[in-house]
């Protein structure tokens, strides 16, 4: 009975959230090995297709970069990175090409089992607009957000749908590139002015030490996010991810978060409880 009473509770203490969060707009960010995870990936949908049920807008941004590099591997071709950016070429370009459209379709089925409204929308199909990267060694195939075609996510929103897009943009040339998927995920937050960015990952969140479960930093500011990058103290995998964050933010998005996936419900618990689980990231204090 008790334990009853406490899913109770918690159902008691999401009311005020979801009253004020129907309607708005949420962009998750779902990738890396987190993805290829089934049991995981289906505990991430269920939460997705709650958040639609109750009234709020879902934009599901994936990656698919291990998959990618496994199937490049398959077929002898040793995966390539520059300052942590795919080196892309044509041949390369074919394979993220047909994974990140298997991965695409196969969330979109996983949706449809589990009862949700679900579109799904390549980027390189005139949603993501990019122009060449430009960097120290030529990249090939990657491209650099110029824009987003807004109005074509927004009609699939209106109609309730979660909208779930691939990490590739196409150039004026009408040429597909290859894309960041982070850098995909703080984009179409900034340009559908979302409440919320919401970054998955295989951590519990933002971490002053990756070996500590206690050092999770459960709020923070751009500002203390910079000096954290500044001291080292995020690095690696963790540097796009928050500069995502910080680039939506500045582009209007209300908040963001940094959140473990593997933590079952990890979305709700994240957005429906006081406490939240992961780290959110705000503007500046108070914010």
């Amino acid at each position: 009975m008790e334990d009853i009473i406490k899913k109770a509770g918690v159902l008691v203490e999401a009311i005020p959230y979801i009253h004020g969060f129907r309607g708005k707009v949420f962009l998750i960010k779902y990738g890396g090995s987190i993805l290829d995870d089934d049991t995981i990936r289906k505990n991430v949908l269920e939460d997705v297709v709650f958040l639609s049920f109750v009234g709020i807008r879902i934009i599901l941004v994936h990656g698919g970069g291990p998959h990618i590099s496994l199937r490049l591997k398959e077929i002898g071709i040793q995966p390539e990175f520059h300052d942590g950016i795919r080196v892309t070429d044509a041949h390369t370009l074919k394979i993220v090409s047909e994974e990140l459209d298997k991965l695409n379709k196969k969330i979109v089925s996983e949706i449809k089992e589990l009862k949700g409204n679900v579109t799904g929308l390549k980027g390189e199909e005139n949603i993501v607009y990019v122009e060449k990267k430009k960097a120290t060694k030529d990249l090939g195939f990657v491209g650099t957000i110029t824009t987003i075609e807004r109005e074509a996510i927004e009609q699939h929103l209106k109609i309730g749908n979660i909208t779930v897009i691939s990490p590739m943009g196409i150039s004026v040339e009408k040429q597909p590139h290859n894309v960041n998927a982070d850098e995909v995920a703080s984009a179409i937050a900034t340009s559908m002015k979302a409440e919320k960015i919401v970054l998955l990952t295989n951590i519990h969140g933002v971490m002053r030490d990756i070996n500590d479960a206690n050092s999770l930093m459960s709020t923070l500011t751009i500002e203390e996010v910079n000096q954290l990058i500044a001291e080292k103290v995020v690095h690696d995998g963790m540097i796009p991810k928050v500069q995502a964050c910080v680039a939506a933010l500045r582009g209007g998005v209300n908040k963001a978060h940094v959140i473990d996936a593997k933590l079952r419900h990890a979305l709700l618990l994240e957005i429906f409880t006081d406490k939240g689980i992961g780290t959110l990231i705000t503007k500046a204090k108070g914010k």
